[in-house]
């Protein structure tokens, strides 16, 4: 079958479109013939050898999420052949990342796609719309609380937006200019300029400080300031601030999520009922993979680009 992945890390021309022997489904397991896969910055992340690879061969693969047509199914999985499901990946681990032609995935890794949706659109919701269910767990707020959430023009960042009202949640969201009024109509209450200073915006919109900080944009102790005393911080690339001000201090993981069925179903219903919104900014063919990075990389895209296999 066709992959797409590196022998080298490197830069995006280190992707190269390799053969691999076929999958098959074992116990409790499903084949997808994949039809869509979606690019994201965790992607460049292993092609540039930011992760540890100890334990995989290459060529490794990158991609977290997937969606396409069941094409086998192992015994006890309770899934059917033509079944038309999303997928969560964990590459470098177990059966590796959704740049392949076929994936192979634990019944309990997958959903059905949302009802009258594209493979492609549906590609871009696993692995971001798991992360975002996650950090709504970890920072545990009430109803009419304050959350902020930084990097709200990403896809990660629109999920949050979007998820935290369907909890009843105070959203105050950082956008430039030219995405505000995107951000305004997923529903956030509150958009203020995104930068290194943010956090003097939000101590301004919440002079006490909010109750919780979801950091897509990576600002870490940049922001930290904008949050009240005992309120919690969540980082989605491991980062923890040292202990102050009695703040809980979380790092999402959505490699975690692997067998979150439920959750990922609670997803696809979610964009069914019209209160999560799927946003596809190019699609390519499997072969542009490399064209793919380079433009994620240099920034300003908004949503997912995918490619087909």
């Amino acid at each position: 079958m066709k992959i797409v992945g590196v022998t080298e890390f490197g830069g995006p021309e280190a992707l190269a479109v390799h053969e691999a022997p076929e999958p098959h489904a074992g116990l409790g397991e499903v084949r997808i013939r994949v039809r869509a896969a979606a690019v994201s910055p965790t992607d460049a992340g292993l092609r540039s050898g930011g992760y540890d690879s100890t334990g995989s061969r290459a060529p490794h693969v990158p991609g977290m999420d997937a969606a396409g047509v069941i094409d086998e199914v192992g015994e006890g999985a309770g899934w059917n052949v033509g079944d038309e499901v999303m997928a969560i990946a964990v590459p470098l681990k177990g059966h590796g990342g959704a740049y392949v032609e076929h994936l192979v995935a634990p019944a309990d890794s997958i959903a059905r796609i949302p009802s009258g949706r594209t493979f492609e659109e549906a590609a871009t919701l696993p692995m971001n719309g798991l992360t975002a269910t996650q950090v709504l767990e970890l920072v545990d707020l009430r109803p009419g609380q304050t959350l902020a959430v930084t990097g709200a023009a990403g896809t990660l960042g629109n999920y949050l937006v979007q998820l935290a009202k369907l909890q009843g949640l105070t959203v105050i969201a950082d956008a430039a200019s030219k995405d505000r009024d995107r951000i305004e109509s997923l529903g956030a209450d509150l958009v203020v300029e995104r930068g290194d200073d943010l956090a003097d915006r939000l101590l301004a919109a919440r002079p006490g400080g909010v109750d919780a900080i979801a950091d897509t944009a990576l600002l870490h102790s940049k922001v930290l300031p904008a949050l009240r005393d005992g309120g919690v911080f969540v980082s989605v690339r491991g980062w923890k601030g040292a202990p102050t001000r009695g703040i809980r201090f979380e790092a999402a993981l959505v490699a975690d999520e692997y067998h979150s069925h439920a959750k990922l179903d609670a997803l696809r219903q979610a964009v069914e009922d019209g209160d999560l919104e799927l946003r596809v900014a190019d699609v390519l063919p499997a072969e542009r993979a490399p064209e793919a990075h380079r433009r994620m990389e240099a920034g300003g895209v908004r949503g997912r680009i995918i490619l087909t296999f």
